[in-house]
């Protein structure tokens, strides 16, 4: 046997020892093997060259055992192949493959809770690709993980092929999806000062109960763990736990994957009162005196950090408007263990002089930059204040536009400069609304509404609404530009077309109209509208009191209204002033709204009036965090000029005013007229009232209540003649008769969107005066 042949069956042995176990072949001695050609058999798509590259195996050179190996590892590791295989003949390095097959379809098979056009976005598997077994299991892996994201970790997918013809296969993915992995038992452990129950409603995670089909939040997810931390440590710390932290968080999954129970450990620490209270200034020239006014923390209340940072917000909003840059105020607090106290001082001291360098957006896909920017105080150049960049945070928040907005600040191109990067995640600004309405004499009612509050990414607004009822039908279009002219100026327009086809009244309406306006800041919290208005107010089928021939009965409506039939043009210029506490948010419990405006008409057209509205609202959490009180006052009034009477249209009706009371269901009538229509009046009031609070159930079933008591009047005419019941004319009373309402309401917020159920008692009212004893709206979005 020569030296030659000898090799050659070397070799061979080697090869094959290499396709079953690699291993095995690098621990055999290495021997030489020498080839001039490489011939390739199997490929049908792969070209040769491709082979050869991966090979990468010199000729008429010696070759080890170890470099054959390895060169068919490269060939199988490049993932064209199903089979690879070396073979020494002669002179001749014989490779054979095995490609693998090109993917006909992807189908997925067992799915109900994904759409298939769902999955088809996850898997990187795709038809006339080249199938490869790694992909298969990580896009079902990728399958796996979306399941589990929803809660059903049991979910199990598995690849599978179906051989066709010409070297194709069906990759076919079989889901079983299982239950979902519901949260059965959330605990606590090292709670004292409040139960479990009071706890759990704190978390955004949420345990499982009879609410389950709707309840989207009790499936284990880890990503809300810290979330869930941060909650507990604000419930804590918000009540005078200053030490409060969460040690640990221990999910355990049921052995059976069908249930999770989820346990907290929880340090809470002594409860902390503020002690003494001071403000020292650490910056030549500055006096803190004007500063320690802005303090709103109170000697002797509860530790709560929102006051701390309530006050801090207020000296570094006044720091600005004295124009004073790096600014810093620095709390400064000292525990007092014995007393549980904490003394806190408010430093004002000299920041870094640091400068913004830029500000970089990411994530808006539809939102224009220019929007976004326009909601930063600060701009490129400007001194670095952390605490304006976090407040142009909330204010985009505030715009609805993003589902999440982060604002952090890096390091810059020197050390006196940063750059502020703004990262937003858009969601819908689209929202549709359904409302239904019920009322005894009325029916029910509906209304719907198109919304879109980032019209084409640019921030404007434009709303269409529709609703009709037993007898009316309205239409409205509004268009608004918060930036007009690339200014802080508010540009609307608004139209609308309205009838009314009363069943149960003698008369119909119609109002089609068109107003524009601008409005603009005048202090911090102020703003100021001026605007302008043409419409075409129409009163029409106006029955005159008749005797019916059929019923032999009077009919017909007062003469107050058959006298003011017709159509009449209004072309007013006003003005409205509002101030809302809530823009600048320098004080989370209590907010404070106030409207003053006044249209005068006369411009042309043929009314000439000056009608006055006046609103004040608050709206405060300061008795008990979780029960927010409500209340709100109006009054308005309508004077007429050059000796015009009013018409019905001019005249207010109390509607919305005053719950407990249908449309048209209070205010001046004549009696004496046989269908007893509503008047309206020329000066209105309403006072309404409302507490909303828990009502014991759990958080997440998202069903809260309320009481409400409301009180007001509609009343005054300038003409009071009404019907005539026997030989004189019936002066209508048109005095100021005080009505009032209560009730209570329930809350719940559910899939289709939030409800609210309203159910009211007229305790003051007049005999003529219509109620209604039932509401209810119904909100969703999309």
């Amino acid at each position: 046997m020569t030296d030659r042949k000898l090799g050659k069956g070397a070799l061979a042995l080697i090869s094959a020892l290499a396709v079953a176990a690699p291993v095995a072949m690098v621990a055999t001695p290495a021997s030489a093997y020498v080839f001039s050609n490489v011939r390739i058999e199997g490929n049908q798509r792969i070209e040769p060259a491709t082979i050869l590259s991966y090979l990468d195996l010199p000729r008429g050179q010696d070759v080890s055992a170890g470099a054959l190996n390895d060169a068919m590892q490269r060939l199988q590791n490049s993932g064209l192949f199903e089979t690879v295989e070396l073979v020494p003949s002669g002179g001749t390095l014989v490779v054979r493959v095995a490609e693998y097959p090109t993917i006909n379809t992807v189908a997925f098979e067992g799915n109900r809770r994904l759409k298939n056009e769902n999955l088809a976005e996850i898997v990187k598997s795709q038809s006339r690709r080249v199938y490869s077994p790694a992909q298969a299991e990580a896009d079902a892996a990728a399958i796996s993980q979306v399941y589990a994201s929803q809660g059903r970790l049991a979910a199990r997918v598995d690849p599978r092929i179906i051989r066709r013809g010409s070297n194709q296969v069906d990759l076919v993915f079989e889901i079983r999806e299982g239950d979902v992995t519901e949260i059965e038992r959330i605990g606590f452990v090292g709670n004292r000062a409040f139960s479990d129950r009071r706890l759990r409603n704190v978390l955004q995670t949420k345990q499982a109960g009879i609410l389950r089909t709707f309840i989207r939040r009790d499936t284990f997810a880890p990503e809300r763990v810290p979330l869930d931390e941060k909650l507990l440590t604000d419930f804590y710390r918000s009540r005078g736990y200053a030490d409060f932290r969460v040690q640990a968080v221990a999910p355990e999954l049921a052995r059976e994957r069908d249930a999770f129970y989820i346990t907290f450990q929880i340090h809470e620490g002594p409860r902390y009162t503020f002690g003494t209270i001071n403000t020292v200034s650490e910056i030549p020239g500055v006096d803190a005196t004007e500063f320690a006014a802005q303090n709103r923390v109170k000697r002797g209340a509860v530790y709560n950090p929102t006051d701390i940072d309530t006050t801090i917000r207020r000296m570094e909003a006044l720091a600005l408007r004295k124009g004073l840059n790096f600014v810093n105020i620095e709390p400064r607090v000292t525990r007092n263990e014995r007393s549980q106290t904490l003394d806190l001082t408010f430093a004002l001291t000299r920041g870094p002089r640091v400068f913004v360098e830029r500000i970089d957006i990411e994530g808006n896909t539809t939102t224009l930059d220019e929007v976004i920017r326009r909601q930063f105080a600060t701009v490129e150049g400007d001194p670095f204040n952390p605490r304006e960049i976090r407040n142009s945070a909330e204010r985009l928040r505030a715009l609805g536009f993003f589902s999440d907005v982060q604002a952090e600040s890096r390091p810059g191109s020197s050390p006196e400069q940063v750059i502020v990067d703004v990262n937003v995640e858009e969601q819908p600004t689209g929202s549709l609304n359904f409302g239904v309405s019920y009322g005894a004499a009325t029916g029910v009612g509906f209304n719907i509404s198109l919304s879109e509050k980032n019209f084409l990414g640019r921030g404007q607004q434009v709303d269409l609404a529709f609703s009709t009822g037993t007898d009316t039908q309205s239409s409205g279009l509004t268009f608004v530009e918060p930036y007009f002219l690339g200014r802080n100026l508010r540009a609307r327009a608004q139209a609308w077309y309205n009838t009314t086809d009363r069943l149960n009244s003698d008369y119909n309406t119609r109002t089609v109209g068109f107003l524009t306006g601008i409005e603009f800041p005048v202090s911090e919290n102020g703003r100021v509208e001026l605007r302008y208005k043409l419409s075409k107010d129409t009163l029409f089928d106006v029955e005159e009191i008749h005797m019916d021939s059929e019923s032999s009965r009077l009919v017909g409506s007062s003469p107050i209204l058959f006298d003011e039939q017709g159509g009449f043009f209004t072309s007013a210029v006003g003005y409205t002033y509002s101030y809302d506490s809530r823009i600048a948010g320098l004080d989370p419990v209590t907010s404070y709204r106030l409207r003053a405006g006044q249209d005068f008409a006369g411009l042309g057209g043929d009314v000439k009036s000056v009608t006055s509205t006046l609103y004040a609202g608050v709206e405060s959490r300061a008795w008990r965090e979780n029960v927010t009180m409500l209340a709100e006052l109006e009054f308005g009034a309508v004077h007429m000029l050059d000796d015009q009477n009013s018409r019905f249209l001019n005249r207010f009706t109390g509607n919305g005013k005053i719950r407990g009371f249908e449309p048209n269901g209070l205010g001046p009538r004549d009696l004496n007229a046989p269908n007893q229509d509503a008047l309206g009046g020329n000066y209105f009031w309403a006072l309404r009232t409302e507490l909303q609070f828990p009502l014991g159930l759990p958080e997440e079933y998202g069903i809260t209540g309320g009481l409400f008591a409301d009180a007001g009047s509609v009343w005054g005419l300038d003409n009071t003649t009404g019907a005539t019941p026997g030989d004189y004319p019936q002066e209508v009373d048109d005095g100021m008769k005080v009505r009032a309402a209560v009730g209570a309401s329930i809350f719940w917020t559910t899939p289709i969107g939030p409800l609210r159920f309203n159910f009211a008692k007229a305790l003051k009212k007049e005999d003529y005066d219509e109620e209604q004893t039932f509401d209810l709206t119904i909100s969703t979005r999309f």
